[in-house]
Formats: C-alpha cells, sequence, structure tokens
C-alpha cells in the first residue's frame, strides 16, 4: 500500500493528537486517504482534522471504532492503533501505573482488533498498524511498565499476523528507538540518555511505514540498526543485558 494505493482508503489514528500519530494522519490524508483522528481530548485532533480534510472523533482509544466506521461511510481498511503510554518506573511503580500501561499499550489494541476482524474477514482485508517501539523488541531502562507493555503490543501485532495474513489480514508492527516526541521527553534522563542521541522526526517514522507497506513487511524500524540489536540479542541474551546493566549503571550514576 503505497501513496497511490492509499487513495480513498478509510483510515483511522489513535493518539493522534501530535507526534507520530499526527504524522501518521497527515501521510495518509496526502495519498488520498479519507482519515479519523482520535484523542482524549477534543481540542488536540480538530485542528489536524481541519488541516486534512478528515474527522475528528474523541475519547479512549478502546472504544471508537463504531464511530470511526460511521465517520468513514462504514468502512475502515487501516487501524492505525497510535495511542500509547510512556510509564516509566520501576518494579516498585504504583499497581495504577502498571495497569494504566496495560490497558493503553496492550489492551487497547485487543479491543480494537474484535471490533475490526469481523468485518475484515468477511471481505478478505483489512490493515492493522501496531505503534509499539524498540523497547518491544529490545527493552528500556528506567520503565519497566513501558517496556513489559511495548512486548505485549509486539506479541499481539505478531498474533495477529500470524494467525489471519492468509485470509487477507495485513499487520506492522513499528519500532522506532528515540522519537522527538511528548513521549520522549516524558522518558525523562534515562530516555534522553538511551534514545536522545539519535533520535529521529515523527515524520522519518510514517516515511519508514509506508516503505514496510509497500514491501508488505511486518516490522517497520525507523532506525534500521534494531534489526542488528535485535539480532544480537537472540543470539547471546547474557552478553545482551550484560551490555543493557552497564547502561543502568551508567544512568544510575548520573543521577547520583
Amino acid at each position: 500500500m503505497t501513496m497511490s494505493t492509499v487513495q480513498g482508503a478509510g483510515v483511522v489514528v489513535t493518539g493522534a493528537g501530535g507526534g507520530i500519530g499526527a504524522a501518521l494522519a497527515r501521510r495518509f490524508a496526502a495519498g488520498g486517504a479519507r482519515v479519523v483522528v482520535n484523542d482524549l481530548d477534543l481540542a488536540r485532533i480538530e485542528p489536524l482534522a481541519k488541516e486534512i480534510g478528515g474527522f475528528a472523533v474523541a475519547g479512549d482509544a478502546s472504544g471508537i471504532v463504531d464511530a470511526a466506521r460511521e465517520a468513514l461511510d462504514g468502512t475502515v481498511d487501516v487501524y492505525c492503533a497510535n495511542a500509547g503510554l510512556a510509564s516509566p518506573g520501576d518494579v516498585f511503580a504504583d499497581e495504577e501505573v502498571w495497569a494504566a500501561a496495560w490497558d493503553v499499550n496492550v489492551m487497547a489494541h485487543v479491543r480494537a482488533a474484535r471490533a475490526l476482524l469481523p468485518d475484515w474477514l468477511e471481505r478478505g482485508s483489512g490493515r492493522f498498524v501496531t505503534t509499539a517501539s524498540a523497547a518491544g523488541l529490545l527493552t528500556m531502562i528506567g520503565a519497566a511498565p513501558y517496556s513489559v507493555t511495548k512486548h505485549g503490543a509486539v506479541a499481539f501485532a505478531e498474533w495477529l499476523s500470524l494467525t489471519y495474513r492468509h485470509r487477507g489480514i495485513k499487520v506492522h508492527a513499528i519500532c522506532p528507538q528515540g522519537v522527538r516526541t511528548d513521549m520522549l521527553t516524558a522518558a525523562g534522563s534515562a530516555g534522553e540518555l538511551v534514545l536522545g542521541p539519535g533520535a529521529v522526526k515523527p515524520d522519518v517514522v510514517a516515511d519508514a511505514l509506508f516503505e514496510a507497506m509497500d514491501a508488505d513487511r511486518f516490522l517497520v524500524l525507523p532506525h534500521p540498526e534494531v534489526a542488528r540489536y535485535y539480532q544480537a540479542r537472540a543470539a547471546d541474551p547474557d552478553r545482551w543485558m550484560r551490555g543493557m546493566n552497564r547502561l543502568q549503571q551508567k544512568w544510575e550514576a548520573s543521577e547520583a
């Protein structure tokens, strides 16, 4: 699905109030798609909807499929599960932090898939795009709830792909490292240490998604080096974790 083939497609982008979500919405709209943008706060998405000639649907990303489908005259062709929480903290983070991360970063995707799949399977086509993170393939220091739930997001996207690809369902998992968004800022000093030096603009992520769609590739890696890190982690997990532990120690020393 390239710029030429999204013409007329019905697209939903959750968490579109800024950052990656806004970049994805603009990119789909530039290709001629009909785009619904979603955020909890209507005021954050109304200007974007007006800019791209799309539709603003406010509310929890878990429950907006029906409203988005209605705005798109009954058909959602592409669903971008982009809404997410940064959720820093360690094993001692409050239960509420863990629960919120799980709900937004994983269960919102499950609920959207439940709502979308019956129609997609009946017509034999549909595309589900998960905005996960390199943390979902690797990990992230200082952010246990984020790392664990982004692993969950990748795992769910993998499951969707392997279960339904022969029935016309295409799935992509976007796994960037640092992206210059509010979420990177929320990651604090650990995020800046690990991700800041190589952080890219959200437009780069949108470009990477369209390249992956064109190649029918599951993993979307705006930072190509993540593939090497992923391979190294799989080949020698203990060496990988020793290296990450050294990074953890460096961060702790910087915070002392």
